[in-house]
Order: C-alpha cells, then structure tokens, then sequence
C-alpha cells in the first residue's frame, strides 16, 4: 500500500510510475473487466475541514463516538458522530487519515462545516492544532455500485416471522486498511458498509473523467441511474443535516452501532453519558428503517411526520424520501407487527436492512409466530 505520508493530496504531482504493478497489487482497487455498472457523483453538499498538530488524535478522541486508536492499527478512515452535551448528534462525520501522524480530515455536510470548524475551536482550548476549510481546495465524490441486490432487505409480510434487531453491537470496522492514490486523488472503502462503495478526495480542479482516467480505468460509469441520497435511503442509511438536523437524534437510533461509528470501550466524549446508559440497558427500541412507497411521492412530506399503522396510530416519524425509497425512525416491534403503514395515506413497507444483526438475542424484541 502506498503510504499518504508519501503523497500529499495538495499541491504535489506524483508520477503515475508509482503505481508499478508491484505496487497495484497491493492497492485498493476495482476490476476494470467487471460488467457491473458504477456511479460517480460529486457530493456537492459535503466538504472537508483539515485538523493538525501534534495533539490532534488525543484531541478528537474526547470529542467524537468512535476510538481514533483505530488508526493505530492502520486504518485509513472511520465513520465518527460528534455529539452534544445531552447525546444527541451534532454531525455526522468520516475521519481520515491524513498525509501524516498529525494530520486528519474531517468530512461533513457544507451547512454544517463552519459550525464545526467553530466547535473544534472552542475545544481546542490552549493546544496548537490547527483547523482549516478546504471547501476552496477539494472536493468529495461517492462511486457505488448500481446492482443493491434489494431481496437481501426482506419486505416485511405479515405472515413470515422475523427476528426483530434492537440490540446494541460493538463498534467495529471493515477492516479498512488500504487505500489508493495517484496524483491529487485518494480513493477510500466506505467505512460503515460495503455497499456504499468508495470515498474519494481531490484537489478542487479535478474532474470526473481524471478520476475515472487515473484511478478505475475501464469502468463502466451509468449517467442515468439512482443518485447517491436514493441508494442511501434504499439501503437505510441516513447522512447529512437534510436526514439528521444538528440536535435532534440519538446516534443509537441512527445505528451509529451497526455502521461502526460508536465505540463502547473507549474513554469519555461529550455525549457520551446517555450513549452508554442506553447500551447497558441493552435494546433501542426505535431505529432508522428504509421505507418502500407504492408509487413514487411528488408531494411534499414533512420531516417528522407520522407513519401511521391500519388503527392510525403512529408507529414512526418520516425522515425523507426519494421517488419511491424514503427513510423513517420506527417503532420496531410495532413497525414490523403492523399489517399496513401509511403516511399522509400514501402506503408504504419497510423492509429490514441486510446489514442489521442476523438476529438479536433478545427475547422481547420477538414477535409471536402468529404475527
């Protein structure tokens, strides 16, 4: 793997002659001859703040949900959520490694940026760490798969029993540890889960065919499938102020958990009081789920509104959609017992994410066969 102390991302041109086969072989990359299709897209609503100096993982570490002693052991980038003083999330963040043992970025949405480059401020108190916006120098860029292989998310039915997941896991990682560079590019594996692709970085000025040129020649890019927000929302996961305005949720029912964000072993954080009362009481019992429309929905819905069951009682709250793939906080056990749901009288499903626990060991979080 070619170490980014190695490569800075600014203002430097590395020979395309590092990459020697010897070099490939050991890199994260993608096989050009696959017939899958992949999309790359600009994430024009999310940027960068670069945060140094010599204090600056210990300095993180008291501030955000997961263990910076990840990348001790060589991971490249993790999924983090940095909370306020009542454990609800502020921002939803991805942490990476930067050109050296003092250096990270801090990716988040835009609306947000100069609220947390504030927040690092006021933090740092007298320690010499520096925290700069590179909205003027990079940018950030999702590429996905297009094939989400939906029947791994089972639609749930009435008459099929299903292990209902509430309970907390441990942080964990994907194991992360490579990542792939030439030129003013770096490309990551997503650190919450697999089928969110990769993150990649780069200078302002670059352009969506020198990504493609450099770093996945061959690849066969689709201009005209599903945006990134709707294969989020396909798969469950929410991101950005749109789906998680500062304040509001607790990153349990986010399933900060089982996206790897949220170590239970690691020292004090701001937040981190409620975070783990609520893991030794062992069950969340409302999470983010996707939710599968009908029909497409052209009306406006209002975030926070009900998500009701065939008696009208509210069963959860919506929290976006996109043409027919939305997300809302649900009820679980009520959720799932339901034999309708509804909003606005618009009928929908939900549907159980593939990367949710197989099945949860608690008895109460079960529903009777018969339901």
């Amino acid at each position: 793997m070619i170490k980014m102390s190695r490569i800075p991302l600014i203002g430097i041109r590395q020979k395309k002659l590092l990459l020697s086969k010897h070099v490939i072989k050991n890199n994260l990359r993608l096989n050009s001859t696959s017939q899958k299709l992949h999309v790359l897209e600009h994430l024009n609503n999310r940027n960068l703040l670069k945060v140094k100096g010599k204090e600056v993982s210990y300095f993180l570490q008291g501030l955000i949900t997961n263990d910076m002693k990840h990348f001790d052991d060589g991971v490249t980038n993790i999924y983090a959520l940095f909370l306020n003083t009542k454990g609800r999330v502020l921002y939803d963040t991805i942490v990476y490694k930067g050109f050296d043992e003092e250096t990270y970025f801090i990716e988040c949405d835009l609306d947000v940026i100069d609220a947390l480059q504030r927040h690092l401020i006021m933090f740092r108190v007298r320690r010499k760490i520096d925290v700069e916006s590179m909205i003027d120098k990079m940018k950030v860029w999702v590429l996905f798969d297009t094939n989400l292989n939906l029947n791994a998310t089972e639609i749930k039915s009435p008459n099929k029993k299903n292990a209902l997941e509430g309970e907390i896991i441990p942080c964990g990682s994907l194991n992360s540890k490579t990542s792939k560079s030439i030129d003013n590019i770096i490309m990551y594996t997503d650190p919450r889960i697999s089928k969110l692709g990769y993150r990649i970085l780069s200078d302002k000025n670059v352009t969506e065919d020198e990504i493609i040129k450099n770093l996945i020649p061959g690849i066969s890019i689709d201009k005209n499938s599903l945006s990134y927000r709707e294969m989020r929302y396909r798969l469950g996961i929410a991101e950005g102020t749109i789906d998680l305005p500062p304040g509001k949720a607790f990153p349990l029912e986010i399933n900060g958990d089982y996206l790897h964000g949220i170590s239970f072993h690691k020292g004090c954080y701001i937040g981190q009081e409620l975070t783990a009362r609520t893991h030794h009481t062992g069950v969340v019992r409302k999470r983010l789920m996707p939710l599968i429309f009908n029909e497409t929905v052209v009306d406006n819905i209002n975030y926070d509104e009900n998500i009701v069951d065939d008696n009208g009682k509210s069963v959860g709250k919506f929290r976006g959609v996109v043409n027919k793939y939305g997300l809302g906080l649900m009820r679980i056990i009520e959720a799932k017992s339901a034999s309708s749901l509804s909003i606005l009288n618009k009928s929908l499903n939900i549907c159980k994410p593939y990367w949710w626990p197989i099945d949860s060991q608690k008895d109460k979080l079960k529903v009777d066969e018969g339901k």
